[in-house]
């Protein structure tokens, strides 16, 4: 198995991943008035965010989300990385699986520090494994083909499971089932709805208190609070449907322009034949073999720009 991850796609046309430019998302932005004195000391701005934000995501209309209820301890993370980071401290014995197609920093991360990891295509699961995936899945927003399943062998060996949801915001007719005892967190993030990514607006939702890092830095209160006023800001003006919506119809109109198949993540358009292999990112299964295209530079935009890109 190669262990090289060092391709770097962001020279082409469509290729990382990022939030759209919205005009009116960037607007209320540069409304966004922060006192740096007074948010420093807003000692409630976390435990406001994180509130708002389970209510937020729990509010959408054009995705279905069940089994958050189990879930009671909220913790702020910066962006989805910061709680990726904890879970992999906490379960370093064990052997970390994922699909092929899923974020890469999970592989550079266990590349150098857990290298016994296998991909969750290549071998059966083991009750010492522990699994990440993303949900909708990274490589094509849409929910893998092998979701439930997997959860249903986590549930079955006592596998720990972390769910990324950091696409919520921008999907729609997804099914967010966290209906399986093997989920121990979950994590969502700012960073692909708005374009904040470098401000670190996340939030990690856990089964029981296990007094982790990230629980101790909340309970604390040492977080981020520049990162929480603003997402509270943006939560506040815009549904968890508002990108999906106002984006879904030029997002058909660019994928039929570029023979593609649309995503249920707005940002992104499918090649299953293969004539943008340039964007491949792993092989090896039917959910990696697809061709991610990320239209996001481009939704703001006409056709026109699109054609010339």
């Amino acid at each position: 198995m190669s262990n090289n991850f060092t391709y770097n796609k962001k020279h082409l046309p469509f290729g990382h991943s990022a939030a759209i430019m919205d005009d009116k998302v960037l607007s209320r932005i540069s409304e966004f008035n922060l006192s740096f004195a007074e948010n420093e000391h807003n000692v409630d701005i976390k435990d406001k965010f994180l509130t708002k934000y389970l209510e937020w995501i729990q509010a959408t209309k054009i995705n279905t989300v069940q089994g958050l209820d189990s879930f009671k301890y909220k913790c702020y993370s910066n962006g989805t990385t910061e709680s990726f980071d904890k879970f992999y401290q906490k379960h370093k014995s064990r052997r970390f699986r994922c699909f092929r197609g899923e974020y890469l920093y999970h592989r550079l991360v266990w590349r150098n520090n857990y290298p016994n990891w296998v991909f969750a295509d290549d071998e059966c699961l083991d009750p010492n494994d522990a699994v990440v995936i993303s949900l909708p899945f990274s490589n094509t927003g849409n929910i893998h083909q092998l979701h439930e399943d997997m959860l249903n062998v986590c549930d079955e060996k006592n596998i720990p499971v972390l769910v990324d949801c950091c696409y919520l915001g921008i999907c729609s007719n997804i099914d967010f089932n966290f209906n399986h005892k093997s989920i121990e967190e979950v994590v969502f993030s700012l960073s692909k709805t708005f374009p904040v990514a470098h401000t670190r607006i996340g939030m990690r939702l856990s089964r029981i208190d296990d007094d982790d890092s990230l629980f101790v830095v909340n309970k604390n209160n040492y977080t981020n609070r520049t990162g929480a006023a603003l997402g509270l800001h943006l939560i506040n003006n815009f549904s968890a449907d508002y990108i999906p919506t106002k984006y879904k119809d030029k997002q058909k109109i660019f994928c039929d322009y570029l023979k593609l198949t649309p995503s249920n993540t707005v940002l992104f358009g499918l090649d299953y034949e293969n004539k943008y292999a340039e964007y491949a990112r792993d092989k090896g299964s039917n959910d990696s073999d697809v061709n991610r295209l990320s239209l996001h530079k481009f939704l703001p935009s006409t056709l026109e720009v699109l054609k010339n890109a």
